[in-house]
Formats: structure tokens, C-alpha cells, sequence
């Protein structure tokens, strides 16, 4: 008999944004769920006193809405191995696990647990990662801490809190900056926590789907209309134009400087198949050398020779691919592929792509 993996979630965010008033929220709301969630031992706030059933020394504590709350004292391998293990015996009760990282932990190493190790991977699956953004202090968080800017690279979702503390305008400054970071993940403002379940969960950000989303805007107005998607997409290319006229409005906004960003996304996309080994030869070395630089990326490909869609994508050096759907006829067969990570050879990249092309 097979058992179900156990979903997790990995909630990051700089100190402050507010992860444990979201968690609170999401652990408190009777959504008849038992959540397991593990946090960093050195939290800002941690989350006991109002909801724990007791303060006790022991590392496990079951909560009085039959919630789980767990305190890493050894390493999350040991700790989620350790969750597991209880909940095979019986000995606790929980459907799926929050995994809270301190204000300036990097997700990467936590994220490549369930995918190294087997213990784990063999009873848990990474659902996605969620990261708060500090709408009063982001900009400053972004311009000075790499780890922010990180937690925003590896979002599959980003919540911006205290967004009451802040006009609109500044707001949209931020959102268009988080934006360039990272298309993939919808971002959308949080009051106090208060987050719909199914925002925060299954939200499967780490399957192998056929579905690329990334923010149609950052498409459309992007600097991706340079020449860069091979002639395909001519209607594009007027737009960045516009765009460079948007910039112009925010001149007085002193943090309106994006571009500076170490941390930022391309995408890729071509209608001629790719050329499967010599695709493969040149993502196993881009891998190779940039890995440590590439926090998230993904692909739905059109392969020579497959009548299905090939999927891939990888966090570091892991990176895993499967077979889709199959094409349906009439549907446009092309590649689209999006990079997100800290001064990627964006050049190298897309000439190395082109030439992998039939």
C-alpha cells in the first residue's frame, strides 16, 4: 500500500513581513486541516504562547485545534524524517507540513531537501514556496540584502503585508520590481495575515505541469521585445517602448532602479524543436557552472521526435524533466522556458538555447 505524500510548504520572507501572523492565521482558521509546522528555533516571534496547549521543553507540541507545532533543534532532514516516523505509528495526526524559515535564511538548501535526500522525498512533496514582502521596508530590504531578493527569486507566491502603510503608488513600484525578479509568481497584497487556505496551499508549484505561467505584463512590456524571442513575436515589439516612458514617470522615486537587481528573469521561447542531446549537453553544463546562481527555472518544451510536451525545470543544480501531454492537433507547438536567477549569463543562455534548435 502506498501512501500519499505528505505536502509541504516553505514560508520565507525578511524579518518582519508578518510569516508568523500568516501562520497563526492559517493555523487558527478552522479549516478542519491538521498542519504540522516547523520552525526555525530562532524566530522573531515565535508562534506558541497564544495557541500552543502547553509550554513544555519537549521539541513536538500538539496544538489544541489538532495542529502540530515542532522546533528545529537539529536539521530539517533529521526533523521532517522524525515527523514522518511518528505519524506512521500513529503517534501524531497532521495532513501536511509548514516549513518557517528565519527573516534571512536562502530557501534554496531547505527546498533542496525533498529533493536530495531520500528519506524525505519518500514521504514528503514539496508543494511551493511563499514569501511575505514588507511593503514599508521592502525596497530597502531588496537594495541592501541579497537574501531578500532571493526569497523573492524562489516564490511560486508572494504576499506583500503591511501594504496600509504605504501609498498605492509605492505599492505598484514594488510589485513592478518583484515583478522583474520573478514572473512566475502572482503577487498580491496581504492584510494581517489574512489569506484565503487556497492561496497558501496545493498550490503545486513544484509539479511537473504542463503549465508555464508567467505575468502576462511582464511579457508584454518586458525587455524581451529586444530581439531576443527570435523574430516570433514582432507585435511586441513596440511595446518596450512604452515601457521606456513609464520609467520616466517614477524619476523622482528614488528607489525606482530595478534594473540594478542582481536577481532577475528572462525568458525563452522558440517555435523550431529542440534537439534533445544537444539540448541536454548544454543544460547539464549550463548547470554545472551557474547552478549555485539559478534559483528557479522551468520549461515546457517542443522536442524533435516527441509528440508530447517534454516539462523540466530545477532549483540549483537539481534539475528534473518528464514527459506532458500530447500536443493537441491545431495547438501552436513551441518552447517556453523562464530563468530566474542572480546574474545569469542571460546572453550565454539564450545563444546556448538557439543553437540546441533543429
Amino acid at each position: 500500500m502506498t501512501t500519499a505524500l505528505i505536502p509541504a510548504t516553505i514560508l520565507t520572507g525578511f524579518l518582519g513581513a508578518g510569516k508568523t501572523t500568516l501562520l497563526k492565521r492559517v493555523l487558527s482558521e478552522a479549516h478542519g486541516q491538521k498542519i504540522a509546522v516547523i520552525e526555525n528555533e530562532f524566530g522573531e516571534e515565535n508562534i506558541d504562547n497564544d495557541i500552543l496547549v502547553a509550554d513544555t521543553n519537549e521539541q513536538i507540541i500538539q496544538m489544541s485545534n489538532g495542529c502540530v507545532c515542532c522546533t528545529i533543534r537539529e536539521d530539517l532532514r533529521t526533523t521532517l524524517a522524525d515527523l514522518a516516523e511518528k505519524r506512521r505509528k500513529g503517534e501524531l495526526d497532521f495532513e501536511r507540513v509548514v516549513i518557517e524559515t528565519t527573516g534571512v535564511a536562502d530557501p534554496g538548501p531547505v527546498a533542496q531537501t525533498f529533493f536530495i535526500d531520500d528519506e524525505v522525498a519518500a514521504a514528503y512533496q514539496l508543494d511551493s514556496i511563499i514569501t511575505l514582502v514588507d511593503a514599508k521596508h521592502a525596497q530597502q530590504q531588496l537594495d541592501t540584502r541579497q537574501e531578500a531578493r532571493r526569497q523573492a527569486g524562489f516564490a511560486d507566491r508572494m504576499f506583500i503585508s503591511k501594504a496600509d502603510l504605504v501609498s498605492k503608488e509605492d505599492i505598484e513600484v514594488l510589485t513592478h520590481r518583484l515583478r522583474h525578479m520573478n514572473p512566475r509568481a502572482p503577487i498580491e497584497a496581504a492584510h494581517f495575515g489574512e489569506v484565503p487556505i487556497a492561496k497558501v496551499f496545493d498550490l503545486k508549484g513544484f509539479n511537473l505541469n504542463a503549465k508555464l505561467d508567467i505575468d502576462p505584463d511582464f511579457l508584454k512590456a518586458d525587455d524581451h521585445g529586444h530581439g531576443h524571442d527570435h523574430g516570433h513575436d514582432h507585435g511586441h515589439d513596440h511595446h518596450h517602448h512604452d515601457h521606456d516612458h513609464e520609467h520616466g514617470e517614477h524619476c523622482n522615486h528614488p528607489h525606482h532602479h530595478h534594473h540594478d537587481d542582481d536577481v532577475k528573469s528572462f525568458v525563452f521561447r522558440a517555435d523550431r524543436p529542440f534537439h534533445a542531446e544537444r539540448l541536454e549537453d548544454f543544460l547539464g553544463s549550463i548547470v554545472q557552472v551557474y547552478g549555485p546562481k539559478m534559483l528557479r527555472y522551468k520549461g515546457v518544451l517542443y522536442m524533435k521526435g516527441h509528440e508530447r510536451k517534454v516539462i523540466f525545470q530545477g532549483v540549483h543544480q537539481l534539475m528534473g524533466s518528464d514527459l506532458g501531454p500530447k500536443w493537441t492537433p491545431g495547438e501552436k507547438k513551441q518552447s517556453k522556458m523562464v530563468f530566474i536567477g542572480i546574474d545569469l549569463p542571460r546572453d550565454i543562455l539564450l545563444q546556448g538555447l538557439e543553437q540546441c534548435l533543429t
